[in-house]
């Protein structure tokens, strides 16, 4: 079992990255074991999709020694708007 909570988690993300925006779900029945998490940020702002894993990867390489599995999908505020527009269609 994790010590880590999504809260634990969107709070950490939200202040190291200055992210606009963090929704995360634990996956995993409460135990903390897997997570998916949805960023947005300025942060990402002309980096490439990996290089915006291996970002969010390094702010949390302490609490990823414990996580089992992490799946994210990082945004910039333009990319975030068109995602929210296209699912509105």
């Amino acid at each position: 079992m994790s010590k880590y909570s999504s809260k634990y988690l969107e709070d950490k993300l939200k202040q190291e990255l200055e992210a606009k925006y963090v929704n995360v779900v634990d996956e995993s029945d409460g135990c903390g074991g897997k997570f998916s998490v949805i960023i947005v940020s300025e942060a990402f702002k002309g980096k490439t999709l990996l290089q915006k894993h291996r970002l969010v990867n390094t702010t949390l390489a302490e609490e990823l020694k414990e996580i089992h599995a992490f799946s994210q999908k990082s945004y910039t505020p333009e990319e975030w708007e068109k995602v929210q527009q296209q699912q509105q269609q």
